[in-house]
C-alpha cells in the first residue's frame, strides 16, 4: 500500500538535514531509524535526486550519493533545517515523555527531563492539554539508584544480584538473575531475567527490589530463555510456580477467565478441533487440584506428572465417597 502523501512529503522534507547531521549512514540504519524499508527509502532518496531550486539545472537539484549503501549529501538547495514540531506532535511527545518519567526505571529521567525541557522551549511551552515546566509539581532530580542499576545492567548485558520480596510468600530472597529484558505494564516496570536459584524465566517488579548490585559477568540466560517473552500479567510473583496444561477446544473460553499465558496460536489455527496448550501459575496444589478437577478432564497437565497423580488421586477418592 502506498504512503499517505502528506506522511511522505514530511519524511522527504525532513531526510535533507538528517542526512546532513549523519554522513555517510548506511541505507539499513537510516531505513530502521526513519522507520520505512530500505526500497521505500531508496525510493525518497531517488525521487529528493530530482528535486530542487527553481531552474531545476542540474546545480540547482539536491546532490545526494546512495549507490553505495551508504548515503551522503552534497548540495542542500536550502533544506538544511529540520522541521519545527507541530501542536499534535509536541503534544504526543510531551505526554509520552511524561508517562516515561513517571513510569520507574524505563529511561534514564534526566535526560527525559532535559528533553521535555527543549520540547518546551521550542514550542514556547504553549500545547494546550500539556502542563509546562511552570505548571508541573516539582519533582526530584533523578530516579532511584537501584532502578539505574537494573537498566543499566540490561542495557549492557551485566549478572545482577536482588535482593528481592515476594509479596506471594511475604518473604525477601537473595538470588543472582541474568537480565533479558525490561516490560512495562500497568505503570509497573518488570525486569525479566533468568533466575538462577530458581532455575527459569521470572519477572520481578522494581519497586519490590530491594537493593540491586551488577556483577562483573555477563547476562547469560539460556537462549531459549532470552528468545521467549514472559507475559506480566501470568508471573508478576517469580516465586509462583507454574504448570503446562492443554485445554480442550470446546473450552477455550477459560483464556479470557483465568490468567492463562497461551503457548501457541489460538487463532487461525490449521484444525480448530485439536487442544491448545498454556502456561498457568497458581499458588498452591490445592488450588491447582480444584482448578482442573472442575473441568472433568477438558483441561490437563502435561509437564508435572506429579500434579496429574494427585488429581487422579484427589478424583477417585471423591468418586469413592459415592459408592
Amino acid at each position: 500500500m502506498a504512503a499517505a502523501a502528506p506522511s511522505r512529503l514530511n519524511r522527504l522534507l525532513a531526510m535533507v538535514p538528517y542526512f546532513q547531521a549523519r554522513r555517510g549512514i548506511s541505507v539499513a540504519q537510516a531505513a530502521d531509524e526513519l522507520g520505512v524499508t530500505q526500497a521505500q527509502l531508496t525510493k525518497d532518496l531517488e525521487l529528493l535526486f530530482v528535486c530542487g531550486l527553481p531552474g531545476y539545472y542540474p546545480d540547482d537539484l539536491i546532490e545526494l550519493e546512495f549507490s553505495e549503501g551508504y548515503v551522503t549529501v552534497g548540495f542542500t538547495a536550502g533544506m538544511d533545517r529540520p522541521l519545527r514540531l507541530t501542536t499534535v506532535e509536541a503534544s504526543t511527545l510531551l505526554v509520552a515523555l511524561r508517562a516515561l518519567v513517571e513510569t520507574p526505571g524505563v529511561v534514564d529521567v534526566a535526560a527525559a527531563r532535559r528533553a521535555i525541557a527543549k520540547i518546551e522551549q521550542a514550542v514556547g511551552a504553549t500545547v494546550p492539554g500539556v502542563a509546562g515546566a511552570s505548571d508541573a509539581p516539582a519533582e526530584p532530580s533523578g530516579e532511584n539508584p537501584t532502578y539505574t542499576t537494573i537498566r543499566e545492567a540490561t542495557k549492557k548485558a551485566r549478572a545482577l544480584r536482588l535482593r528481592y520480596y515476594s509479596a506471594g510468600r511475604d518473604s525477601v530472597t537473595d538470588r543472582v538473575v541474568d537480565p533479558i529484558r525490561l516490560q512495562v505494564m500497568d505503570q509497573h516496570t518488570y525486569l525479566e531475567a533468568w533466575c538462577r536459584m530458581a532455575e527459569g524465566v521470572r519477572l520481578f517488579r522494581f519497586d519490590r527490589v530491594d537493593t540491586a548490585t551488577a556483577l562483573d559477568e555477563p547476562s547469560r540466560p539460556p537462549a531459549e530463555a532470552a528468545a521467549s517473552n514472559q507475559s506480566v500479567l501470568v508471573a508478576e510473583d517469580p516465586d509462583l510456580p507454574a504448570v503446562e496444561i492443554e485445554i480442550d477446544a470446546d473450552h477455550l473460553w477459560i483464556l479470557d477467565y483465568y490468567p492463562l499465558e497461551p503457548l501457541e496460536t489460538v487463532e487461525d489455527r490449521p484444525d480448530p478441533g485439536l487442544p491448545v496448550r498454556a502456561r498457568l501459575v497458581y499458588g498452591s496444589p490445592e488450588w491447582l487440584t480444584r482448578f482442573l478437577l472442575g473441568f472433568a478432564g477438558a483441561v490437563r497437565v502435561v509437564d508435572d506428572p506429579a500434579v496429574a497423580a494427585a488429581v487422579a488421586d484427589t478424583a477417585e477418592a471423591a468418586r469413592g465417597r459415592y459408592r
